[in-house]
């Protein structure tokens, strides 16, 4: 069950999501998956998954480009805050069990492949998807992905180790503040990601990182944004990791952004750069 207080900084994130937005539950073996969905019903699909400690509201800006084209769902995690909940019968433990419950997520959509955008973990889970299941992803954009190409950075580990341990709304907040160097986000969502702390979750599957031969043969167009002042990790070491582990990859660096302004707090053009890897 989630508290009052964070149901209700959902909903006034969700509210910032365009007109004519849906939210629906689908069930799967894993549990429920709440989904948050927006564009022409019968566009071709993109999931949407959000960064660890994260929900499915943050990305209303992209959803508001990309769902002029497509029909975007932005996937609460399983086991993550938000509103879909976990079936403890099966908890999802290992990457095999998050390709299994993308699998039957897809399937309950009626959807043999889609689109996939993911944001640091969520990335790792889109890249992870990607690589097993290359059939059913048609193309891939990874937000300064995390544990992808390269791992955090040590200093980083040591700031978010408080809020893994023991998070607290202040710890949360302290984390994204001097990550972002106190830059300006939509302070709706930083209340939500504050009371993120509040939620019971259960551990994330971590790594492990893709090795060099599972990521040469990485199959759809990807296209990688790598936040320029991320503290999360040395987002140049990732460009030169990536560009070297998968044929043909360019990254691009977004010099102004960190790695928790994304997706809320995008530079400009950041929303239309990823949409129109989708339409090229």
């Amino acid at each position: 069950m989630t508290g009052a207080a964070f149901d209700l900084a959902y909903d006034t994130v969700l509210a910032k999501w365009p007109h004519g937005t849906t939210t629906a539950t689908v069930a799967t073996p894993y549990g429920t998956t709440h989904l948050i969905s927006h564009g022409p019903a019968d566009a071709p699909p993109v999931l949407l998954l959000p960064g660890g400690g994260a929900t499915a509201t943050g990305w209303y800006g992209t959803a508001a480009v990309l769902g002029a084209t497509h029909r975007v769902h932005a996937v609460d995690l399983v086991g993550e805050p938000g509103r879909s909940v976990a079936d403890p019968r099966r908890p999802i433990r290992t990457a095999e069990d998050l390709t299994g419950w993308l699998d039957a997520l897809l399937d309950a959509l009626g959807i043999p492949a889609t689109g996939l955008v993911g944001h640091s973990y969520g990335a790792w889970t889109a890249l992870t998807y990607a690589l097993a299941a290359p059939d059913r992803v048609d193309r891939l954009v990874l937000l300064d992905p995390t544990n992808c190409f390269t791992g955090f950075a040590p200093r980083f580990l040591l700031r978010a180790l408080p809020v893994l341990l023991r998070p607290t709304p202040a710890r949360n907040t302290a984390l994204l503040d001097w990550e972002t160097r106190g830059a300006a986000l939509d302070p709706d969502w930083r209340a939500l990601q504050a009371l993120a702390a509040t939620f019971p979750t259960v551990r994330p599957v971590n790594g492990p990182r893709p090795g060099p031969e599972r990521l040469a043969a990485l199959k759809p167009p990807t296209l990688v944004l790598l936040a320029g002042r991320s503290r999360a990790h040395d987002p140049r070491a990732v460009e030169r990791a990536a560009r070297a582990a998968v044929p043909g990859l360019e990254p691009e660096m977004l010099p102004e952004a960190g790695h928790f302004t994304l997706p809320v707090a995008a530079p400009p053009g950041t929303h239309e750069r990823t949409a129109r890897h989708f339409t090229d």
